[in-house]
């Protein structure tokens, strides 16, 4: 569940904002530069979300609090979601979804180039691209039509936030009992031939 571990300030945004936009900011920031600190000393690499969110909440925290103040809730949400949408998307046009680095936390070496490794990747990335995608839909009419009130925004937005990650708990539980069943069958057609 390392991967919940970098969206982690993403969903301290989140669940922040409501109460206030600089809390929120400010407390993401923290939250991405503690955890792109404590991967960076483990293993002196940076991965792509880690490095995206504190560039992201932190020029955001100073922009709105610094620069332009009087920047609405529905625009900073709009502006930090399709930024993730976009590290999402890059990370799939580049052939290295966000959530690799993360399956290299938890799973041997001689699995990180399997066709199943990489596909589940691409899947959990896409799961988090759509979810984003949602969200930044759900911001564009807040901040563009008028009738769409913002406590639907963030209606959508945690909906979809939930989804992303319950999926992200889910998917793997779901891949590794198919993996135990396929070698279950497996092992059952050799004693049976036996």
């Amino acid at each position: 569940m390392g991967i919940l571990l970098g969206f982690a300030p993403f969903i301290v945004f989140a669940l922040l904002t409501s109460v206030s936009v600089s809390l929120g900011l400010w407390l993401a920031f923290a939250a991405a530069f503690v955890i792109t600190i404590r991967d960076f000393v483990e293993s002196p690499t940076l991965r792509l979300l880690d490095a995206g969110s504190v560039t992201l909440f932190g020029l955001m925290a100073l922009f709105t609090g610094f620069i332009e103040p009087s920047l609405t809730l529905q625009s900073v949400r709009l502006v930090v979601d399709a930024s993730f949408l976009g590290m999402a998307l890059v990370s799939l046009g580049l052939r290295r979804p966000v959530t690799v680095d993360y399956g290299h936390e938890h799973l041997p070496k001689d699995v990180w180039n399997t066709p199943a490794f990489l596909r589940a990747n691409y899947i959990l990335t896409g799961a988090w691209a759509a979810g984003f995608a949602v969200m930044t839909a759900a911001d564009i009419a807040s901040v563009f039509i008028a009738q769409v009130p913002l406590s639907l925004d963030i209606a959508v937005g945690l909906a979809a936030l939930g989804l992303a990650i319950a999926f992200t708990v889910r998917y793997p539980v779901t891949l590794a009992q198919r993996n135990d069943g396929h070698k279950g069958a497996a092992a059952q057609r050799t004693a049976h031939k036996s």
